[in-house]
């Protein structure tokens, strides 16, 4: 079964307005012309914090805020860390806000470890809004604007199983952290199994799941979890991780990721090692669709960072002139900004769009 995108026309247009901007990748900080004082039509300052400013999912949330910000006239900052990991990066861009007297906080937490630091920005009056990755607690920051994870890795794990129907599935997971727990890692990789109907256990916890036992989706049969390994959300970290994977047993079948350049390094693996597997991940970027599209990713759970990012900025902007504070949507503790299945080959009874529809909707080149 198939559902229409979630994504509005509007949001391709600001696609195609962003990208047109061209706006170059930074590391850490860059295109300041920050600052402003808010109230009444003054230039309101905002920053949008990334975790890197490399993956083309942040490059295209901050060409989202970059378009949108001449919109809401605010002057915007772009800040990132140095590499996913960097929390110091993250720190140091949450106190120039602060210095610098902005009024609003976009960012994609990078851990814990940013928290004390949110926590310093809220006291001074900034109003701090979490996109793509809610903080841990959730409350650490006024609202988050961002896809259900939960949901998305469901959706790819029931897929999965559909796949698989009946036969063993031996599972390869490669999460994005071993060092660190972020919500978002753990959300997508506890809803895959979940979706693939395997007990989690503790829901916030990777790794703790029973190696070996039986899935109840798609028809249901044996499984083996092979391994938990960290790509760190880049390529050659999936490549790493899916070499350990299958050193430890070359007969993985199924291999969840926790984003699609991780994807790409896992196919790159097993394409080494004269292997195939069912590859499933979570973005949405328009190289993640043509990676289902040439069969390299088998699907993909589609979010939508420019909806994120110019939905963040225009709250910021409304507050500070006096207006509402966004709500969360009604039964989450966030603002759930959608999240649709991209595949080739649908599953009986999983919702699905095509690479050719999630082509219209995606996100970066």
């Amino acid at each position: 079964m198939r559902i229409p995108p979630r994504a509005s026309r509007p949001l391709v247009c600001a696609v195609a307005a962003a990208t047109a901007l061209g706006l170059g990748a930074c590391n850490r900080s860059s295109d300041t012309d920050a600052g402003g004082t808010g109230g009444g039509d003054a230039a309101v300052g905002v920053v949008l914090i990334t975790k890197d400013s490399t993956n083309p999912f942040f490059v295209a949330m901050q060409e989202g805020a970059k378009a949108d910000a001449t919109k809401n006239n605010v002057k915007l900052t772009i800040a990132s860390g140095k590499q996913e990991g960097d929390d110091q990066g993250q720190i140091t861009a949450i106190e120039d806000a602060i210095a610098r007297g902005d009024k609003g906080i976009l960012i994609t937490p990078m851990s814990t470890g940013v928290n004390a630091a949110i926590k310093k920005a809220r006291e001074a009056g900034l109003f701090v809004i979490a996109l793509d990755t809610p903080p841990d607690p959730v409350d650490t920051v006024d609202i988050t604007f961002a896809t259900d994870n939960r949901d998305a890795g469901k959706r790819i794990g029931q897929w999965a199983a559909g796949q698989v129907a009946g036969k063993p599935a031996t599972i390869a997971l490669i999460d994005l952290f071993s060092d660190k727990i972020v919500s978002v890692d753990y959300n997508r990789d506890q809803g895959f199994l979940e979706g693939m109907g395997i007990d989690v256990k503790d829901g916030k916890k990777n790794g703790d799941e029973a190696p070996t036992g039986k899935y109840t989706a798609g028809g249901g049969g044996d499984y083996t979890i092979v391994c938990n390994e960290a790509g760190n959300g880049e390529e050659a970290g999936g490549r790493t991780a899916m070499e350990k994977c299958l050193a430890k047993n070359p007969g993985i079948n199924v291999v969840y990721t926790i984003n699609e350049p991780t994807a790409v390094g896992a196919n790159a693996a097993l394409k080494a090692a004269g292997k195939t597997a069912t590859i499933v991940s979570v973005d949405g970027g328009c190289d993640g669709v043509t990676s289902v599209k040439s069969g390299v990713i088998g699907a993909t759970a589609q979010q939508y960072p420019l909806k994120m990012a110019t939905m963040g900025m225009e709250a910021i902007a409304k507050i500070a002139r006096g207006g509402e504070k966004p709500k969360t949507t009604e039964g989450l503790d966030f603002f759930d900004t959608g999240v649709a299945l991209v595949t080739d080959k649908p599953a009986e009874g999983v919702e699905s769009i095509t690479s050719d529809e999630g082509s219209k909707i995606c996100w970066g080149k």
